[in-house]
């Protein structure tokens, strides 16, 4: 049979619709398919992340979770980010088939990415490698990329983590802002891009700076220890 998705409306009615017909506006109209549930004997740490990217809060379920939605956060190129978007229905009624990814991100250019996150010590279960391999096959099959994620290089993880404190684009003055985007088009380092801001009479340029870095106008090697001299560039 077809696979087909069930989405939760912003009224909590639901509504099912065949996989091939459907769009990302569709998924990204519809509330999360379930939220987390907190108990004392639980194992997950869950919780809401304000997103600079959708202006409104996402849910997680694991710290795992929250690492992956970080990263797609910081991403100028994703425009979009829904957590526990639909549940994913294949087979007969009596026996379906049935799975709910953690993320769908809708990029720039309009195509999307479902992403499943799970731990590399869980990927050899058969029950869990066979269920994301199926849904990796009916999710390509419709035209959207799919994603297993584990994790990533610990020293990028921590310099994303760090910036997203400054993703708050009304704690900054907009004049000091177009003044720091035109100083880091000169190139050079953190500490360089700071001095000339300070010349240009901007009292504090750290957070700016870090802030141009979140959003992408501003770019520096996040797999290297930041700091001061770390070589800074504009986006192209």
């Amino acid at each position: 049979m077809t696979a087909r998705l069930q989405l939760r409306q912003v009224d909590d009615s639901g509504r099912e619709l065949p996989l091939d017909v459907a769009r990302a506006g569709d998924v990204t109209a519809a509330k999360p398919w379930r939220t987390f549930r907190s108990h004392r004997t639980q194992r997950h740490y869950s919780g809401w992340y304000w997103s600079s990217t959708t202006g409104d809060h996402v849910i997680y379920e694991s710290r795992l979770e929250l690492a992956r939605l970080l990263l797609a956060d910081a991403d100028p190129d994703i425009v979009g980010i829904c957590a526990q978007p639909f549940l994913l229905i294949e087979g007969a009624e009596t026996k379906p088939r049935r799975h709910i990814p953690d993320f769908f991100l809708v990029h720039r250019g309009g195509h999307c990415t479902v992403v499943n996150v799970k731990p590399a010590d869980k990927l050899d279960d058969p029950k869990i490698a066979a269920t994301l391999a199926w849904a990796g096959e009916v999710i390509t099959a419709k035209g959207w990329a799919a994603e297993v994620w584990s994790g990533c290089d610990p020293l990028l993880m921590a310099n994303v983590r760090f910036l997203a404190g400054f993703r708050r684009s009304w704690l900054f003055a907009s004049e000091e802002v177009k003044t720091a985007e035109a100083a880091i088009t000169e190139g050079g380092t953190i500490g360089g891009v700071e001095g000339r801001l300070r010349a240009s009479g901007v009292a504090d340029p750290r957070p700016i700076v870090l802030h141009l870095l979140w959003t992408g106008c501003a770019r520096a090697d996040l797999s290297e220890p930041l700091g001061a001299d770390t070589t800074i560039t504009a986006a192209t």
